[in-house]
């Protein structure tokens, strides 16, 4: 087959494509140039950094208690595959486009410039909201702390209560400001914040395994599938999509309840994604975008099977906490000393998936802001720190006074439908690359395609259909949104009219 060559688009068409060359040579402008500085090690660090968090420290609890019994550890490994599989597609396309903007730069490579603004205006929601709800978890922890010594924080500045809506979370503010700071200072500095604080992270992780170890009784893991109950839970938009479809009602407990868990627990592994955004900002990208990505996904794999089976089988599933499971089954044991270090390792731990999620966040408004599609003013790196300060310091005050505000239920499940979504684009783009670029040089291919892609798109997509019909209706409102924007500014000034003139 012929190379295609590294043609200009087509005049004024919705799915011109930017070539990858292009791509690459943008990269080089010195005012619009990320700094490179990490490698394969600090990128792995970042994806443990930013996959531990929420999801292992809160959701083992709820899934186990309310969806899957001790059999939660098997839903684990389902949510982890569907990312394997789309883990080996963002390999492939961050070792072949080493561009900042992840699943944007690549659908702008494959699928065309309107896909790549609906994946990239996807990706603003995704890590803006996920940056302010693990910002309110964090919060959360450390109010717990300083409970425990008898400090309390006034009710107007320690969240919105429950009830009337009312108050600010100032630390959840705080914090947010506080990382973009550190993000605008330097990759170098985020890296060596996050390896310190993933280190703290782990060694919390590994202290519940070991230690729980020790108190694990084999009848709490009797049944390990609980019996299948109907799912009475949600009812109108507050049904999975699923349903209201095809009358198809997920169940709690049962072989069903274990993919049921999944499409929950699939927000402790959002992050690894995040990775790809750093790929412009890595020494040898081709050869450490791929270890990185797939390093940090199966540690946290292992990590996470290993405490979900020792909290089962420290605590009946129908007696765990919803709300700090691990720290709780260590109070219901006697053992006050684990849980607060449980407490502490994940409030220090849930600072270093902020940082990562915001930076993931900069990086992809940043790449559109290059490309013209977002105003060009938030493309200019920092004269000395080679950061694009711009839309951190932005982004970052946003986001403050967003998690300030916000409510962890009502936001979550619209990070999994984005990330899902992203997930789904990046895979139908492997499948268009390979075929329109087959020249292309690829350090990390894709194994077995098309069938992992297909597998990718089809486990994506049944995840999504078992979210709720209220969040596909705030997601389709988000788009649209986006879509006005699109063709009211982002079309009329993307830089591909330069080359075929004004559409």
């Amino acid at each position: 087959m012929t190379a295609q060559q590294d043609t200009p688009p087509t005049k004024g068409g919705l799915f011109r494509t930017k070539t990858v060359e292009q791509s690459i040579r943008d990269t080089e402008e010195p005012e619009h140039a990320l700094k490179k500085s990490l490698s394969a090690l600090d990128l792995t660090v970042f994806g443990v950094g930013v996959i531990i968090g929420t999801g292992i420290f809160v959701l083992t609890g709820k899934v186990a208690k309310e969806s899957a019994g001790p059999a939660t550890a098997l839903a684990f490994v389902a949510a982890a595959i569907v990312c394997a599989l789309a883990a080996l597609c963002y390999a492939e396309f961050a070792s072949t486009v080493p561009v900042a903007g992840s699943a944007y730069t690549f659908a702008y490579a494959s699928l065309g410039e309107l896909i790549a603004w609906i994946i990239g205006w996807d990706l603003v929601l995704e890590f803006a909201l996920g940056t302010a709800v693990v910002a309110v978890g964090w919060s959360g922890y450390v109010r717990s702390l300083m409970d425990n010594v008898g400090w309390d924080m006034p009710d107007v500045i320690a969240g919105p209560d429950a009830a009337t809506g009312f108050g600010f979370d100032i630390l959840a503010f705080v914090l947010v400001l506080v990382l973009t700071v550190i993000l605008v200072l330097g990759m170098k500095l985020s890296a060596r914040v996050t390896t310190v604080v993933v280190a703290i992270k782990v060694a919390v992780v590994l202290i519940v395994i070991i230690a729980g170890l020790f108190f694990i009784k084999a009848a709490n893991y009797s049944p390990f599938i609980p019996p299948a109950e109907p799912q009475t839970s949600g009812s109108g938009l507050n049904a999975p999509l699923i349903q209201l479809m095809f009358g198809y009602a997920p169940t709690n407990f049962g072989v069903l309840g274990i993919f049921t868990a999944a499409s929950i627990v699939f927000f402790a592994f959002i992050g690894f994604d995040v990775v790809a955004t750093a790929a412009e900002e890595t020494k040898l990208p081709q050869r450490d975008m791929p270890r990185g990505i797939l390093a940090s996904l199966f540690i946290c794999t292992v990590l996470y099977v290993a405490v979900s089976l020792v909290v089962t089988g420290m605590q009946h599933y129908t007696e765990l906490s919803v709300s700090a499971p691990l720290a709780d089954a260590f109070k219901a044991l006697g053992h006050p000393f684990y849980a607060g270090v449980i407490s502490f390792g994940a409030a220090v731990g849930l600072t270093t998936v902020c940082m990562i999620l915001l930076l993931g966040q900069t990086r992809v408004f940043f790449a559109m802001s290059r490309d013209g599609l977002l105003p060009r003013f938030f493309s200019k790196t920092h004269p000395k720190f080679g950061t694009p300060y711009r839309p951190t310091i932005l982004l970052g005050v946003i986001i403050a006074i967003v998690a300030g505000f916000t409510s962890i239920d009502e936001l979550a499940t619209l990070v999994n439908i984005g990330t899902l979504f992203a997930f789904v684009v990046v895979a139908l783009g492997v499948l268009v690359l390979r075929r329109t670029r087959p020249d292309l040089h690829r350090a990390f291919r894709t194994p077995w395609v098309p069938l992992i892609p297909v597998l990718s798109v089809a486990a994506s997509v049944w995840l999504m259909l078992n979210l709720p019909a209220e969040t596909w209706l705030r997601f389709a409102i988000w788009m649209a949104l986006g879509a006005i924007i699109y063709f009211s500014y982002g079309r009329r000034h993307s830089r591909i009219n330069d080359a075929v003139g004004s559409p």
